[in-house]
């Protein structure tokens, strides 16, 4: 027998709830949940569906993301293409990539854009729960918008599909909000962050020693718990801040008050990339232990002129869909795709032609119907339409067929007796089936 070969370290298969697995990872039926729902809420807000490449030039991400960030320095997946030589990358976000799109495209010719993807991204780190190798990304942007106005529909956007998900604001996750200003109020600060660190060198570990003169501003976003009252004492970028960046914030926060919407001003929020300015948040829980940000993003103004198009303004947001999972999961919340309504029970192979044909106008009709394959007894084959989820079996037993007809009996409901209905007019009782 030829060995087994498995998956990559930290890139998983994502399964049907039918196939057993002991890493607890969420099933395909809760993916398909989850992606309908985002469908249907974007299309409400009026963003359009994208698609880019997984493999992008590595200069891309080096140009867009920042060369001394942890993402181009650590942790992307990068090689040399064997035909031409180019330097490619799996890609690491989204972001960068619909820039690209769109400014070799000139998509923003006739007026800005909103735009979605969602799709998997690629990172060389050490997978550990909610966060892995492979991973795939929720990503909403607005391209050529310069106004608080959109800024703040993102965060509402965000807030709506929480509510869709059966997730609640304040309880399972919440909202973090900063502005980080525009370049020249944040390299004053980089200046003052430098001098008050360098003051307090021997407090600093090796992540933030290298840092120190590259990007100092990451420094801030340190988990060592040994570094925590010297961030808390750092200078704070708010203060830098001029009157149009703090009028661009408090727009965005006269929105979100006037909605309702709780949000905690975190000025240590950062962004893990160098494009963004003014406006960032996160959405954070405490149900995941250490992997706490569901979803982040914010302004980024400079990055369409930075990757080689017309400099025009920009926001968005990104969410990891395997850590947004494992919480809907934690929580227990019925987001999965719902089980089909039928399942077609055919004792005798000589039956087939005639169930197929009715079973073909239900799903015509609406009505989502599995048949069994594959024969076996009349027990069996109730014990799998039961295991299914459907709400109803279909009998198409010699009897009932000879008289034209199909048995309905109800699997979730014992009082509910069972009855017969017409082969050759599916049509007519479909929606018996679908409003049961």
């Amino acid at each position: 027998m030829a060995e087994k070969i498995s998956a990559v370290k930290g890139m998983n298969d994502i399964l049907p709830a039918s196939v057993p697995r002991t890493d607890k990872l969420p099933d395909s039926a809760l993916w398909s949940g989850f992606e309908s729902i985002v469908r249907r809420l974007l299309s409400r807000y009026g963003y359009q569906y994208i698609v880019t490449p997984v493999v992008e030039p590595t200069s891309l991400f080096v140009r867009g993301l920042g060369e001394v960030t942890d993402i181009v320095e650590k942790e992307m997946y990068s090689f040399t293409d064997a035909m031409n030589g180019d330097r490619l990358t799996l890609r690491p976000e989204a972001t960068a990539g619909i820039v690209r799109a769109m400014v070799e495209h000139n998509a923003l010719y006739n007026g800005p854009l909103r735009l979605w993807t969602l799709g998997p991204m690629f990172r060389h780190e050490r997978p550990q729960k909610g966060r892995y190798r492979q991973f795939h990304q929720l990503d909403v942007e607005a391209l050529g918008f310069a106004g608080p106005d959109v800024d703040a529909e993102l965060i509402l956007m965000v807030r709506a599909l929480w509510r869709e998900l059966g997730l609640e604001e304040g309880r399972h996750v919440r909202l973090e909000l900063n502005s980080l200003g525009q370049p020249h109020e944040r390299h004053a600060h980089r200046e003052a962050l430098i001098r008050y660190f360098e003051a307090n060198a021997a407090q600093l570990d090796a992540d933030a020693q290298r840092r120190l003169h590259t990007n100092p501003l990451r420094i801030l976003d340190t988990k060592n718990p040994a570094m925590q009252a010297l961030v808390e004492g750092a200078p704070q970028l708010m203060d830098f801040l001029g009157a149009e960046s703090r009028d661009h914030f408090d727009a965005v926060r006269s929105v979100l008050d006037a909605a309702g919407l709780a949000y905690r001003v975190n000025p240590r929020l950062v962004r893990g990339m160098d494009y963004y300015n003014l406006t960032v948040f996160e959405w954070v829980t405490d149900q995941l232990g250490s992997q706490g940000t569901v979803c982040g993003g914010g302004r980024y103004d400079g990055l369409i002129g930075q990757i080689g198009g017309k400099p025009a303004p920009a926001v968005g947001f990104g969410l990891g869909v395997e850590r947004l999972l494992l919480l809907i999961q934690e929580l227990q919340l019925p987001v999965a795709d719902p089980a089909p309504v039928a399942y077609a029970i055919v004792p005798s192979p000589a039956l087939l032609p005639q169930a197929m044909v009715t079973l073909e106008a239900l799903r015509a009709a609406g009505v989502s119907v599995v048949q069994h394959a594959g024969g076996g007894s009349m027990k069996s084959q109730f014990k799998k339409a039961d295991a299914s989820g459907a709400r109803f079996a279909l009998v198409f037993g010699e009897e009932e067929v000879a008289q034209g007809q199909v048995a309905l009996k109800a699997l979730r409901d014992a009082q509910r007796p069972q009855v017969l209905r017409p082969l050759q007019a599916p049509a007519e009782w479909a929606a018996e089936l679908l409003d049961a």
